[in-house]
């Protein structure tokens, strides 16, 4: 009986584990959407009253794509951990979080500083690059994971 109790309390937590991941995975999509709408539209609007260049427009622009195609290598990790355990997929799956809150997070304010009289923002610019290590690490440890996996078969 306690064999089984164990059980369930690991498909419980595993369950819970993998709620969590879905409920980020899903508000940082609808996020990245919602900002490239923002920045299609209202952003789009405020480069003729020189309160945003096209620069900056194309800045957030960048931020909103990284965003997404880190949320889908997210899913894609989530994916993968319902198939296979390896600690790497958790840890790229937080480098891709800390990545999305630095790399996209830190353009995001860049980029709409002037709108909100903020020019102190510009101290956020050396985050920028720390997000894109966070981005490259979390590819990098899926890499690792695929070669440690070939190892095994071998």
């Amino acid at each position: 009986m306690e064999l089984f109790m164990n059980y369930m309390k690991k498909q419980e937590t595993d369950s819970e584990y993998f709620s969590n991941k879905l409920v980020i995975i899903g508000l940082l999509g609808a996020l990245a959407v919602t900002l490239g709408a923002l920045g299609a539209h209202f952003l789009k609007s405020k480069v003729p009253s020189g309160l945003i260049t096209l620069d900056q427009l194309n800045s957030f622009d960048v931020g909103v794509k990284y965003q997404m195609y880190h949320v889908l290598g997210m899913f894609g990790l989530y994916l993968l951990a319902m198939h296979k355990q390896h600690k790497f997929i958790a840890w790229a799956f937080n480098c891709f979080i800390i990545g999305i809150f630095c790399f996209s997070g830190s353009l995001y304010l860049l980029c709409t500083r002037n709108l909100f009289g903020a020019e102190w923002l510009k101290i956020l610019g050396p985050i920028t690059p720390i997000g894109g290590l966070f981005f490259i690490t979390g590819w990098i440890l899926i890499g690792l994971m695929g070669l440690k996996s070939q190892k095994k078969t071998k």
